[in-house]
């Protein structure tokens, strides 16, 4: 069975408005003889004359009666559907956003970004969700709708990516610690006692690998699971957190920071989001706020 032609619809809504050829291809902008030959389709394809000629006007069959609202509602919704999207009003909009961060965002970002939320989108809610691994698939079915870390190899290609800020490791221990005066070595930063930060548990990473060639080794005290953890443990002991630099601001107030002794790539976090969700309003106005409050420099 051939497809029937849904532009039909629109000419037959017309038609049936009108009541006349002629300024039915008017309304359409088309020739009399191509609504003829349209009309003679809607024909042939309900099996009904649909529109009868009475004087110089067509009058509707029963059947084009009883088709006449449904001709139009479907018309509308086709309208609707193709229509741009109408401006948001930000302050009605009731939604909640599920966002999937490491530990460190909510707590360095979060606060800004809920009070710009609260003050422009009072009905908005942001739920934040742990990430325990890089696993794309919660974007892809919509249980979470923006993600932010590091693209790596094993990220979904369909997904949209973009940059918001670039950021580097430091080392981080509490006021007063031994670190905290003098200059800071490869060898003296490897001889204190540190914390590993692995959502996987490991008790290696990139760290241990630059300093390996200088014949050096961290003595590893304990590990955990993320960054502010890391630092809270730091902050109350003599041990050696090491974190990223931008996404630990704020947890870092009161302690002291100093640069990696070797040599270490920055690398950027970015914002990820499911290309169904490219033209949403609500998430293109979340996006460009998480956007600028990342842009600040802390």
């Amino acid at each position: 069975m051939s497809r029937p032609d849904f532009n039909l619809l629109v000419t037959l809504d017309v038609l049936l408005a009108e009541g006349n050829v002629t300024r039915a291809a008017k309304r359409l902008r088309l020739s009399s003889s191509a609504i003829s030959r349209a009309l003679a389709r809607l024909r042939e394809t309900t099996g009904d004359p649909l529109l009868v000629r009475a004087g110089r006007g067509l009058v509707p069959t029963p059947r084009a009666l009883e088709l006449r609202e449904r001709v139009r509602q479907l018309v509308q919704d086709g309208e609707a559907v193709l229509r741009p999207a109408e401006k948001l009003n930000f302050k009605q909009i009731a939604r909640i956003f599920t966002l999937r961060t490491s530990e460190g965002f909510v707590e360095n970002f979060g606060p800004d970004l809920i009070a710009r939320v609260g003050e422009e989108a009072p009905g908005m809610r942001l739920r934040f969700v742990q990430k325990p691994n890089k696993d794309s698939a919660p974007l892809r079915d919509g249980t979470v709708d923006l993600e932010t870390g590091v693209v790596e190899k094993t990220t979904a290609p369909e997904l949209r990516v973009q940059a918001l800020f670039r950021d580097r490791y430091i080392g981080v221990v509490r006021k007063g610690h031994p670190l905290s005066k003098g200059k800071i070595t490869p060898s003296r930063y490897a001889a204190g006692r540190h914390i590993c930060v692995s959502r996987e548990g490991l008790d290696r990473g990139p760290i241990d690998e630059a300093l390996q060639p200088l014949g050096l080794e961290r003595e590893i005290v304990t590990i955990v699971g993320g960054f502010s953890t890391a630092l809270g443990l730091a902050r109350a002991s003599d041990l050696i957190a090491t974190v990223p630099e931008r996404h630990t601001g704020n947890l870092r107030a009161g302690m002291h920071t100093f640069p990696i002794p070797v040599s270490m790539p920055e690398f950027t976090v970015s914002m990820l989001w499911h290309p169904r969700l490219d033209a949403d309003q609500a998430h293109r106005w979340l996006r460009g706020h998480i956007r600028e409050i990342c842009a600040v420099i802390r």
